[in-house]
Protein backbone atom coordinates (compact mmCIF):
# COMPACT_ATOMS: atom_id res chain seq x y z
CA UNK A 1 0.00 0.00 0.00
CA UNK A 2 2.92 2.22 1.08
CA UNK A 3 4.48 1.51 -2.06
CA UNK A 4 1.64 2.35 -4.67
CA UNK A 5 1.01 5.50 -2.72
CA UNK A 6 4.44 6.06 -2.94
CA UNK A 7 4.20 5.48 -6.97
CA UNK A 8 1.30 7.66 -7.70
CA UNK A 9 3.06 10.57 -5.53
CA UNK A 10 5.65 10.34 -8.18
CA UNK A 11 3.18 10.04 -11.32
CA UNK A 12 1.53 13.43 -9.64
CA UNK A 13 4.60 14.90 -8.62
CA UNK A 14 6.25 14.35 -12.54
CA UNK A 15 2.90 15.38 -14.01
CA UNK A 16 3.00 18.59 -11.97
CA UNK A 17 6.30 19.53 -13.13
CA UNK A 18 5.57 18.16 -16.84
CA UNK A 19 2.71 20.84 -17.04
CA UNK A 20 4.99 24.14 -15.19
CA UNK A 21 7.83 23.57 -17.34
CA UNK A 22 8.35 26.33 -19.73
CA UNK A 23 8.98 25.41 -23.68
CA UNK A 24 12.74 26.35 -24.65
CA UNK A 25 12.87 29.74 -25.90
CA UNK A 26 12.75 29.45 -29.80
CA UNK A 27 15.86 31.51 -31.62
CA UNK A 28 15.25 34.42 -33.76
CA UNK A 29 14.43 33.66 -37.62
CA UNK A 30 15.73 36.16 -39.86
CA UNK A 31 12.62 38.31 -40.05
CA UNK A 32 13.12 39.14 -36.69
CA UNK A 33 16.87 39.80 -36.59
CA UNK A 34 17.48 41.51 -39.95
CA UNK A 35 14.18 43.15 -40.89
CA UNK A 36 11.73 43.95 -38.09
CA UNK A 37 14.15 45.89 -36.15
CA UNK A 38 14.42 47.57 -39.18
CA UNK A 39 10.70 48.09 -39.17
CA UNK A 40 10.77 48.91 -35.84
CA UNK A 41 13.37 51.97 -36.10
CA UNK A 42 11.32 53.02 -39.39
CA UNK A 43 7.83 53.04 -37.37
CA UNK A 44 9.17 54.66 -34.09
CA UNK A 45 10.98 57.28 -36.06
CA UNK A 46 8.26 58.07 -38.05
CA UNK A 47 5.69 58.39 -34.98
CA UNK A 48 7.98 60.15 -32.56
CA UNK A 49 9.37 62.94 -35.64
CA UNK A 50 5.12 63.03 -36.34
CA UNK A 51 4.14 63.93 -32.94
CA UNK A 52 7.51 66.33 -32.38
CA UNK A 53 6.47 68.06 -35.47
CA UNK A 54 2.61 68.50 -35.17
CA UNK A 55 3.41 69.77 -31.35
CA UNK A 56 5.72 73.07 -32.92
CA UNK A 57 3.19 73.92 -35.87
CA UNK A 58 0.06 73.44 -33.36
CA UNK A 59 2.07 75.22 -30.30
CA UNK A 60 -0.07 77.39 -28.34
CA UNK A 61 1.90 80.47 -28.11
CA UNK A 62 1.34 80.85 -24.55
CA UNK A 63 3.09 77.24 -23.34
CA UNK A 64 6.09 78.95 -24.89
CA UNK A 65 8.67 75.60 -25.03
CA UNK A 66 7.12 73.59 -22.30
CA UNK A 67 4.32 72.25 -25.07
CA UNK A 68 7.12 70.72 -27.44
CA UNK A 69 9.43 69.92 -24.33
CA UNK A 70 7.13 67.87 -23.16
CA UNK A 71 5.73 66.13 -26.21
CA UNK A 72 9.03 65.21 -27.75
CA UNK A 73 10.26 63.96 -23.99
CA UNK A 74 6.92 62.01 -23.46
CA UNK A 75 7.04 60.81 -27.10
CA UNK A 76 10.78 59.51 -26.82
CA UNK A 77 9.33 57.55 -23.58
CA UNK A 78 6.82 55.65 -24.96
CA UNK A 79 8.61 54.61 -28.26
CA UNK A 80 11.49 53.33 -25.96
CA UNK A 81 9.67 51.46 -23.83
CA UNK A 82 7.51 50.19 -26.91
CA UNK A 83 10.25 49.53 -29.14
CA UNK A 84 13.09 48.02 -26.78
CA UNK A 85 12.93 44.61 -27.34
CA UNK A 86 11.99 44.87 -31.11
CA UNK A 87 14.57 47.21 -32.52
CA UNK A 88 16.53 48.59 -29.10
CA UNK A 89 14.80 51.98 -29.54
CA UNK A 90 17.11 54.29 -31.13
CA UNK A 91 15.36 56.43 -33.77
CA UNK A 92 18.53 58.77 -33.83
CA UNK A 93 21.35 58.48 -36.06
CA UNK A 94 23.76 59.75 -33.35
CA UNK A 95 22.72 56.86 -30.73
CA UNK A 96 22.67 54.00 -33.35
CA UNK A 97 26.91 55.00 -33.84
CA UNK A 98 27.18 55.61 -30.18
CA UNK A 99 25.95 52.25 -29.68
CA UNK A 100 27.67 50.49 -32.17
CA UNK A 101 30.80 52.05 -30.93
CA UNK A 102 30.27 50.82 -27.60
CA UNK A 103 29.62 47.41 -28.80
CA UNK A 104 25.79 47.48 -28.53
CA UNK A 105 25.05 46.14 -31.95
CA UNK A 106 26.41 44.28 -34.79
CA UNK A 107 28.06 46.04 -37.89
CA UNK A 108 25.68 44.97 -40.78
CA UNK A 109 22.84 46.59 -38.83
CA UNK A 110 24.12 50.14 -38.58
CA UNK A 111 23.62 51.33 -42.06
CA UNK A 112 20.31 49.86 -42.49
CA UNK A 113 19.26 51.57 -38.81
CA UNK A 114 20.53 54.43 -40.40
CA UNK A 115 18.33 54.18 -43.48
CA UNK A 116 15.38 53.26 -41.54
CA UNK A 117 15.81 56.10 -39.47
CA UNK A 118 15.99 59.15 -42.17
CA UNK A 119 12.93 57.61 -44.23
CA UNK A 120 11.00 57.22 -41.00
CA UNK A 121 11.80 60.95 -40.40
CA UNK A 122 10.62 61.89 -43.76
CA UNK A 123 7.31 59.62 -43.38
CA UNK A 124 6.91 61.68 -40.24
CA UNK A 125 7.37 65.05 -41.23
CA UNK A 126 4.64 64.09 -44.37
CA UNK A 127 2.04 63.04 -42.00
CA UNK A 128 2.47 66.00 -39.93
CA UNK A 129 1.47 68.19 -43.15
CA UNK A 130 -1.09 66.57 -43.69
CA UNK A 131 -2.78 66.78 -40.13
CA UNK A 132 -2.43 70.72 -39.40
CA UNK A 133 -3.28 73.80 -40.96
CA UNK A 134 -2.03 75.31 -43.78
CA UNK A 135 -1.50 78.60 -42.09
CA UNK A 136 0.37 77.01 -38.83
CA UNK A 137 2.39 75.07 -41.50
CA UNK A 138 3.87 77.95 -43.25
CA UNK A 139 4.21 79.81 -39.77
CA UNK A 140 6.13 77.24 -38.58
CA UNK A 141 8.25 76.20 -41.71
CA UNK A 142 6.81 72.55 -41.46
CA UNK A 143 8.59 72.40 -37.99
CA UNK A 144 12.44 72.86 -39.41
CA UNK A 145 14.38 73.97 -37.04
CA UNK A 146 14.25 77.87 -38.38
CA UNK A 147 15.77 79.37 -35.46
CA UNK A 148 19.07 80.33 -36.98
CA UNK A 149 19.27 83.39 -39.05
CA UNK A 150 22.83 84.58 -38.76
CA UNK A 151 26.50 83.28 -38.47
CA UNK A 152 26.49 85.03 -35.31
CA UNK A 153 24.24 82.80 -34.23
CA UNK A 154 25.73 79.42 -35.37
CA UNK A 155 28.67 79.13 -32.78
CA UNK A 156 26.46 78.86 -29.73
CA UNK A 157 24.06 76.76 -31.77
CA UNK A 158 26.81 74.12 -32.91
CA UNK A 159 27.94 73.81 -29.14
CA UNK A 160 24.72 73.63 -27.83
CA UNK A 161 23.80 70.48 -30.12
CA UNK A 162 26.99 68.75 -29.00
CA UNK A 163 26.87 69.70 -25.64
CA UNK A 164 22.93 68.43 -25.65
CA UNK A 165 23.39 65.81 -27.38
CA UNK A 166 26.57 64.20 -25.64
CA UNK A 167 24.28 64.19 -22.41
CA UNK A 168 21.28 61.97 -23.86
CA UNK A 169 23.67 59.72 -25.28
CA UNK A 170 25.15 59.33 -22.04
CA UNK A 171 22.00 58.66 -20.78
CA UNK A 172 21.68 56.19 -23.09
CA UNK A 173 24.63 54.57 -23.37
CA UNK A 174 24.81 54.07 -19.03
CA UNK A 175 21.01 53.00 -18.97
CA UNK A 176 20.88 50.38 -22.26
CA UNK A 177 24.21 49.12 -22.94
CA UNK A 178 26.86 49.60 -20.03
CA UNK A 179 26.22 46.17 -17.73
CA UNK A 180 27.21 47.66 -14.69
CA UNK A 181 24.77 50.67 -15.14
CA UNK A 182 21.83 49.17 -16.59
CA UNK A 183 18.21 50.38 -15.78
CA UNK A 184 14.55 49.41 -16.48
CA UNK A 185 14.08 52.75 -16.33
CA UNK A 186 16.30 54.10 -19.36
CA UNK A 187 12.74 55.19 -21.88
CA UNK A 188 11.83 57.27 -18.53
CA UNK A 189 15.42 58.55 -18.26
CA UNK A 190 15.67 59.97 -21.55
CA UNK A 191 12.47 61.19 -22.25
CA UNK A 192 13.44 63.10 -19.18
CA UNK A 193 16.66 64.02 -20.84
CA UNK A 194 14.94 65.46 -23.84
CA UNK A 195 12.68 67.82 -21.91
CA UNK A 196 15.17 69.11 -19.40
CA UNK A 197 17.64 69.48 -22.96
CA UNK A 198 14.46 71.54 -24.98
CA UNK A 199 13.67 73.28 -21.88
CA UNK A 200 16.94 74.75 -21.54
CA UNK A 201 18.21 75.45 -24.62
CA UNK A 202 15.18 75.63 -27.16
CA UNK A 203 16.00 79.18 -28.09
CA UNK A 204 19.65 78.81 -28.76
CA UNK A 205 19.53 76.09 -31.05
CA UNK A 206 16.05 74.31 -31.28
CA UNK A 207 17.56 71.67 -29.51
CA UNK A 208 17.13 69.56 -32.30
CA UNK A 209 19.99 66.56 -30.89
CA UNK A 210 18.56 64.07 -34.05
CA UNK A 211 19.55 64.63 -37.67
CA UNK A 212 16.28 62.88 -38.42
CA UNK A 213 13.89 64.69 -36.99
CA UNK A 214 15.64 67.36 -38.69
CA UNK A 215 16.12 65.90 -41.99
CA UNK A 216 12.46 64.87 -42.59
CA UNK A 217 10.86 68.41 -42.06
CA UNK A 218 13.70 69.72 -44.40
CA UNK A 219 12.78 67.46 -47.00
CA UNK A 220 9.35 67.82 -46.94
CA UNK A 221 9.36 71.62 -46.36
CA UNK A 222 12.25 72.32 -48.71
CA UNK A 223 13.83 74.62 -45.94
CA UNK A 224 17.76 74.20 -45.54
CA UNK A 225 18.97 77.31 -44.17
CA UNK A 226 22.05 76.22 -41.53
CA UNK A 227 20.54 72.98 -41.56
CA UNK A 228 23.89 71.20 -41.63
CA UNK A 229 24.34 72.59 -37.71
CA UNK A 230 21.45 69.97 -37.14
CA UNK A 231 23.86 67.01 -38.64
CA UNK A 232 27.33 68.38 -37.15
CA UNK A 233 26.24 68.67 -33.53
CA UNK A 234 23.96 65.70 -32.44
CA UNK A 235 26.58 63.61 -34.17
CA UNK A 236 29.60 64.91 -33.00
CA UNK A 237 27.78 65.09 -29.60
CA UNK A 238 27.35 61.21 -29.96
CA UNK A 239 30.75 60.56 -30.92
CA UNK A 240 32.05 61.79 -27.93
CA UNK A 241 29.55 60.52 -25.33
CA UNK A 242 30.59 57.25 -27.44
CA UNK A 243 34.43 58.42 -26.47
CA UNK A 244 33.49 59.07 -22.56
CA UNK A 245 32.26 56.12 -21.94
CA UNK A 246 34.32 53.34 -24.17
CA UNK A 247 37.67 55.46 -23.06
CA UNK A 248 36.50 56.71 -19.17
CA UNK A 249 32.92 55.99 -17.96
CA UNK A 250 32.05 51.97 -19.16
CA UNK A 251 32.73 48.96 -16.82
CA UNK A 252 35.60 46.85 -17.98
CA UNK A 253 33.80 45.16 -20.51
CA UNK A 254 33.57 48.37 -22.48
CA UNK A 255 36.29 50.45 -20.90
CA UNK A 256 39.21 49.86 -23.62
CA UNK A 257 41.81 51.17 -21.19
CA UNK A 258 42.67 51.87 -17.42
CA UNK A 259 40.79 48.08 -17.45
Amino acid sequence: MADEKMEMGEVGSSLMSSETKTPPARPPNKFERLYQPCLGELVGTTFFVFIGCVSVIENVESAGRLQPALVHGLAVAVMVACMAEISGSHFNPPFTLAIYLCGGMEMNMVLPYLASQLIGGVLGAAMAKVMTSGENYTKANGAAFALLQSNDEIGGAVFGEVAMTCLVTMVVLLGAVNAKTRSPLVPFMVGCTVIINILAGGDVSGTCLNPARAFGPAIVNNYWTYHWVYWVGPITGGLVAAALVRLLIGDREIRLILK
